[in-house]
């Protein structure tokens, strides 16, 4: 990497954490409880809108998993989501009613409230349908995994976004509060998956999958990006640049080995196509809040009005973290 580039791409770090403190006067305090949180503890960060019936199962499988607090916007909802939570004692609550897209899709909150708080931790940034899994997870809680990385002096872990999707018509079973949404979205496409290098910053860029299969199939390039990088032991000069897909200092992007090995990873179980899926695509059309005049969404209804299965016979039903490890979804890599 260049000088120049090297210049520009602290120039732009910079710009990113001005622009977090300046969108910060758009939160609004609901439930402080970060006074709660101590040095050892593994912090989960969320932006949500109407996810009341998700919230139940998706804080339980964090907790079980060994997060510690939650520190959680509300961005305008109108089911009883900002009420449920504000109840939970584990649970540190913000509300706006500001628009996503200006937030850069929530990036501007999320850098905000992990330069305020998620200083020296353990940071793990995921949306509401998406569920970590690592290697060992069904034995090894997430601060296992930490004290390796930190042993390791490795400071972000990469994990791949692997489309769910039921067997059946996507709106065929009706979605229960409490419920483990992979119950009904059990299934996953194994291959059909792109990868190249980001050359400005470093990480890998994935595509491919369910979305691209279904939604993308003439121009797959356009399909949503795979890559995350979700776990990150958090500093104050850090930036998440878009969504969790990179951040800035750019060093965090290396999540993989290039010389032919293997670095651990994981991969986020994306859990979106549930009975509600069609509803909440016309919502988001309407609201105009996301990437692109919000394209996807416009993909994802007019393919599922016309054809409403994403499964096909190439699809694989998952089992396992060991699974997806074999796949080469994922990778234990020296973690032992």
């Amino acid at each position: 990497m260049g000088v120049l580039t090297s210049y520009r791409l602290r120039l732009q770090r910079k710009r990113w954490r001005i622009r977090a403190i300046r969108k910060r006067r758009e939160l609004r305090r609901v439930t402080d409880r970060t006074g709660t949180i101590r040095p050892e503890h593994v912090l989960l960060f969320a932006t949500l809108r109407n996810e009341r019936v998700r919230l139940p199962y998706f804080l339980d499988y964090y907790r079980k998993l060994g997060v510690s607090h939650f520190l959680i916007v509300d961005n305008g909802s109108d089911d009883g989501s900002r009420d449920y939570l504000r109840e939970q004692l584990d649970v540190s609550l913000w509300e706006t009613e500001a628009s996503y897209k200006r937030a850069r899709f929530g990036a501007d909150w999320m850098n905000w409230l992990l330069s305020r708080h998620g200083h020296g931790h353990w940071c793990l940034t995921v949306d509401v349908d998406e569920f970590f899994v690592y290697p060992f997870c069904d034995t090894r809680p997430i601060r296992a995994l930490t004290d390796w990385l930190d042993a390791s002096s490795i400071r972000s872990f990469g994990a791949m976004l692997l489309d769910m999707y039921p067997e059946g018509a996507v709106d065929d079973e009706p979605y229960r509060e409490g419920q483990d949404p992979l119950e009904i979205a059990s299934w996953f496409d194994a291959g059909n998956y792109t990868i190249e290098k980001n050359p400005r910053y470093g990480n890998l860029w994935i595509q491919g999958g369910a979305r691209a299969r279904a939604f993308f199939p003439e121009t797959p390039e356009r399909a949503p990006a795979l890559n995350k990088i979700p776990l990150v032991k958090w500093q104050r000069g850090y930036t998440y640049v878009s969504s969790t897909h990179m951040l800035l200092p750019r060093g965090l992007n290396n999540t993989y080995d290039e010389w032919g090995g293997e670095k651990a990873s994981g991969c986020l179980l994306h859990a979106k196509f549930l009975d509600n899926f069609m509803l909440k695509s016309v919502e988001e059309i309407e609201r105009n809040e996301h990437f692109a005049r919000s394209k996807e969404y416009k993909a994802y209804l007019a393919r599922l009005n016309e054809t409403p299965t994403l499964w096909h016979k190439w699809s694989e039903r998952y089992a396992n973290w060991q699974q997806l490890d074999a796949l080469g979804l994922m990778s234990r890599g020296n973690w032992a």
